[in-house]
């Protein structure tokens, strides 16, 4: 075909007619003979215009092209020798010549904006890219309807058959717009605007490509709506990647009235009403959420899975099918329906489909080289980000196979095989359909075990970069990095642990401090410990293992079991000397620092504290200084140096704000509210306690919040203040309630009370004369404050407990009680508290 005329006519205008109407269908000429009750050599032959129509073949033809009306009479009189090509514009009344568009789910943004994109003058071609199943052909009816009015000439619609030539598809497109050729476009729009959607582009995209091509110059004001898994690749084509729709987050509430607000569950619901008229029950609303996750919010597979709801309950649904969704399989619908609609504007008959055809489909339309790229990508759990993928398909030298990443996302997003959503750098995903099929690919191809080594390596590295930014002022930034990748940081550690221990130990070491933070010292403490115990790492790199010591020391103090990490610590400290790692040393000692203290050995602690000063003074390392002059601060409180206390504290807040620690000066607050209280100076205590808690929850560090209430609230027990006292009581009891639930253990145990809850209760009884209560309540607060990180708390409630037990053996025991907690911390009562005694 040349680009200055249509195409061959044929014999008569007839053949040309009778093509175009079989290719609106979708039908290939085997499927049009068979639907008809014809010969297939009969329907070649009139396309060819070998043979003259008969009246009773026609009729046939037309009952299976399912025409009516006036498009049945016109195909008829086609027949007879009434061209269709003849006749004047205005014998087809220009309409929409679509089926109606279903109601869609959460699509009304694409709408829109594809509707103004249609009205764009530099948009004439816009193609509506994606998955099988997404939802293309739903969305492009809708956006046709909508944008109908500001196309005067008409809008109508082809699909496009695998066995499409170009010919075929300009011969489809006359038609549709009720003339017999092509080359009569031009006048039958009489230069209004016109709107063609074309559907199914991947089946013949060479075809298209050279039809759409010759379109623009032959009828300029006809706008064309296309969908495909690929775009055709036209000069000026808009290519809209249609995305799954938007599912409920993870920690999301299990309350369907806020669940069904996501377009996912919506669908979901939506279908699932068509085979089940009972509602759901509680306990299946959490299914409901696993369901439309793990389905990625894929229409198709919303479907087929509500689709089971005829038999099965939503969690049995998700217990079945939730680790084989590729295996869901079920009719395709013959008709657009909804969000789901899978059919072109003519009816095509329903056909078994699974979400493996649906993938696969799109997978072998990739490249060799863009199928291996991908199935690397598959070992990535959630979201990722450029420099990731980049070091994903990079090979062992660092050399990127295929060259710029970027071109080859662009490829899967084109494809509708990768997702972006949000403007940070992790916004990159697959969807879990695509990654279990890719998963499944690289298995088959012996390559599985290879990729999940080099996801381990990618995110070794990336901790190994991020843990120096988790002690500066780069802590929320460095914290929110690793939260984006928590679930790739997990699976490459139970992977590697077994297959490449190494790289577990080295990914590992640089993870105590995110995991300290976010309150998972348990887990891991318990991963680094078997790493370091595994015989496989011990000739891993010996600066490696020095820092899992220091982490797996840091993660026990955090629940008591320092004292069982000092050797590991200590045996850090060495290593880092030997190596002349000054970063190291510093950690190491401000470890030995801390653990010292939980164990009693407190003047080995100060003198690790001094120690790091010394050491952090003399190299300028001020974030280092800080956090020296913030533990040495214990122990001039220990001592009942309270003055010495605020002078450190004050440095600690000067040092900080000077290396931007912004999370080292709220501690310091902290600190300084609790001496500030000590010191009797309660308004101040509060003042600056409050300060600190809203500083720590702007750093997304909420852990303290319960340690600086009780400052606050026992600041304002003490000042006589009962109503604010009762006021942040509330408080801690609520933080208590979330965090450590009343399970009959704990109440065996009489654990119910927070330390800090306790003291509390107990100065507002001892406060107003009520002796009894505050010897219960104090005694309640010494037993939930042992066995904690500071024995100052149980020196200060045994202070107040001797103050209020007035029988004389009891109160003998309390203050034997209390000479033995000062001798093991160390401790030196502040003369408030000797006054308090004594009085």
């Amino acid at each position: 075909m040349t680009p200055d005329h249509g195409p061959d006519q044929g014999n008569t205008a007839f053949d040309a007619l009778l093509r175009a109407k079989r290719l609106a269908a979708g039908l290939t000429q085997a499927e049009l003979a068979g639907r008809a009750g014809v010969g297939i050599r009969t329907v070649r032959d009139l396309e060819r215009g070998r043979s003259r129509p008969q009246r009773t073949t026609m009729e046939l033809l037309a009952k299976a092209l399912g025409l009516t009306g006036r498009e049945r009479a016109d195909f008829l009189g086609a027949a007879r020798g009434t061209s269709v090509e003849t006749a004047a514009p205005s014998s087809r009344p220009a309409g929409v010549e679509l089926p109606p568009a279903g109601e869609l789910i959460g699509r009304d943004r694409d709408i829109s904006e594809l509707a103004t994109l249609l009205d764009a003058l530099d948009s004439r071609t816009v193609s509506l890219v994606g998955l099988a199943g997404v939802g293309k052909t739903g969305l492009a009816l809708a956006v046709a309807h909508r944008v109908a009015t500001a196309h005067p000439a008409g809008v109508a619609g082809i699909v496009v058959s695998d066995v499409s030539t170009p010919d075929d598809v300009l011969a489809a497109i006359a038609s549709v717009f009720g003339v017999g050729r092509a080359a009569d476009l031009a006048g039958r729009l009489a230069g209004a605007p016109a709107l063609l959607m074309v559907d199914a582009v991947e089946r013949a995209p060479d075809a298209v490509a050279v039809a759409m091509t010759w379109l623009a110059g032959a009828a300029p004001t006809l706008r064309v709506l296309a969908t495909g898994r690929h775009p055709i690749g036209l000069p000026g084509e808009r290519v809209w990647p249609v995305a799954p729709l938007e599912v409920p987050p993870a920690d999301v509430q299990a309350d369907l009235g806020a669940v069904v607000g996501y377009p996912a569950a919506a669908l979901f619901l939506a279908r699932l009403r068509q085979v089940r008229r009972e509602p759901l029950e509680p306990d299946e609303v959490g299914a409901l959420i696993g369901l439309v996750r793990k389905l990625g919010g894929l229409p198709l597979a919303l479907e087929l899975a509500a689709a089971r709801g005829r038999v099965l309950d939503l969690n049995e649904i998700l217990n079945r099918y939730g680790d084989r969704v590729l295996d869901l399989a079920g009719p395709a619908p013959s008709e657009p329906r909804g969000d789901s609609a899978r059919t072109a504007p003519a009816t095509r008959e329903a056909v078994t489909v699974t979400l493996r055809d649906a993938v696969a489909a799109s997978y072998r339309l990739l490249e060799a080289d863009e199928r291996r790229a991908l199935r690397r990508l598959s070992a990535f759990r959630n979201r990722w980000s450029v420099d990731l993928a980049e070091s994903m398909l990079a090979d062992e030298t660092g050399q990127v196979a295929g060259g710029d990443p970027v071109e080859l996302l662009d490829r899967l997003i084109a494809l509708g095989l990768l997702s972006v959503r949000g403007s940070g750098p992790f916004r990159f995903r697959l969807l879990d359909v695509v990654r279990d099929f890719a998963t499944e690919r690289a298995a088959a191809n012996g390559e599985l075990g290879r990729i999940r080594r080099r996801h381990a390596v990618v995110f070794a590295a990336l901790a190994t970069r991020t843990a120096p930014e988790l002690a500066g002022g780069n802590f929320a930034a460095a914290v929110g990095r690793l939260d984006d990748v928590a679930s790739d940081l997990w699976a490459a550690l139970a992977y590697s642990a077994n297959d490449d221990p190494h790289t577990a130990l080295r990914l590992a070491a640089g993870l105590p401090r995110w995991w300290r933070f976010r309150g998972r010292d348990v887990p891991g403490r318990q991963w680094l410990r078997r790493l370091l115990d595994d015989p496989r790492t011990a000739d891993a790199d010996p600066i490696v293992r020095a820092w899992a010591g220091v982490g797996v020391g840091q993660l026990a103090a955090e629940h008591g079991g320092g004292s069982e990490e000092l050797p590991a610590a200590e045996a850090a400290l060495a290593e880092f000397q030997r190596a002349g790692d000054l970063t190291g040393e510093l950690a190491a000692r401000s470890l030995l620092c801390a653990l010292w203290m939980t164990t009693g050995g407190y003047d080995e602690a100060r003198r690790h504290g001094e120690a790091v000063l010394a050491l952090a003074s003399r190299a300028g390392r001020i974030r280092d200084m800080a956090v020296a002059q913030n533990n040495l601060t214990w122990h001039e409180i220990r001592a009942g140096d309270l003055r010495a206390a605020r002078r450190r504290l004050a440095a600690v807040d000067r040092l900080a704000a000077q290396c931007g620690e912004h999370r080292l000066r709220a501690l310091a607050r902290a600190n300084l509210a609790e001496v500030a209280r000590l010191d009797g100076r309660y308004a101040e205590a509060e003042a600056v306690g409050r300060r600190a808690i809203t500083a720590l929850a702007e750093l997304g560090d909420p852990g303290h919040r319960r340690r600086v209430l009780g400052t606050i609230g026992r600041a304002h027990a003490q000042a006589g203040q009962v109503d604010e006292a009762r006021a942040v009581l509330a408080e801690i009891r609520q933080l208590v309630a979330a965090a450590e639930p009343a399970t009959p253990e704990r109440l065996a145990l009489g654990r119910v009370e927070s330390g800090e809850a306790a003291s509390i209760e107990a100065i507002l009884a001892f406060n107003r004369g009520d002796k009894e209560s505050a010897t219960e309540w104090f005694n309640a607060a010494a037993q939930a404050y042992a066995g904690g990180h500071d024995l100052r708390d149980v020196a200060e409630a045994l202070v107040w407990l001797v103050a209020s037990t007035e029988e004389p053996d009891a109160r003998r025991a309390v203050v034997d009680w209390l000479t033995s907690v000062c001798k093991e911390g160390g401790i030196t009562l502040l003369p408030r508290e000797r006054a308090l005694i004594s009085g």
